[in-house]
């Protein structure tokens, strides 16, 4: 498939990321992408500008809102395992598929969605055996974390180069 047809076939294509930020904020507002999306720029001081400043400086961020456009603004059906490896700009979308209307969302639903997500991300966690963040709960050794750093052992004044001058003010 070359490289015109994949272009014609995503509805993002010619689209810039203001126009998709200000299509979504006029429909939903900032309250409800923030509910769905999670990320602080529609929460803290939000604003179109000030969004895109940090959407086009935030690849992840950026992807998930092109990602809500396509798949709860534009109402399209969800990609294939395939097509969802690439990034949204880069999702051929089948020439069947049209966009429909935005989906309704509400605070509600949204809140339903981050339980169910939570739910999800604690029964991956418990099979893991730690956090999502891959780092362990269990703290197996109290040397481990709490051992002094090099740096807060005082150090003989033949290896610390200012040892000389703190000997001098000290005298």
């Amino acid at each position: 498939m070359n490289n015109e047809i994949k272009y014609k076939s995503n509805p993002l294509n010619g689209v810039s990321l203001k126009k998709v930020l200000t299509e979504i904020v006029d429909h939903y507002g900032f309250e409800i992408l923030f509910a769905y999306l999670n990320i602080n720029c529609f929460k803290t001081n939000p604003s179109v500008d000030s969004s895109i400043k940090f959407l086009k400086k935030t690849e992840w961020a950026r992807e998930k809102v092109e990602v809500f456009y396509l798949y709860e603004f534009k109402n399209l059906p969800r990609a294939s395992s395939e097509q969802f490896q690439l990034p949204p700009r880069d999702r051929v979308v089948p020439d069947h598929q049209v966009p429909g209307e935005p989906a309704e969302l509400s605070l509600d639903d949204a809140e339903r969605l981050r339980e169910k997500r939570a739910k999800k991300a604690a029964e991956r966690d418990a099979e893991r055996g730690g956090s999502s963040y891959g780092r362990s709960n269990n703290r197996s050794t109290k040397r481990e974390y709490d051992a002094p750093s090099p740096r807060s052992v005082s150090i003989g004044r033949d290896v610390d180069p200012w040892a000389k001058s703190r000997a001098k003010s000290e005298d």
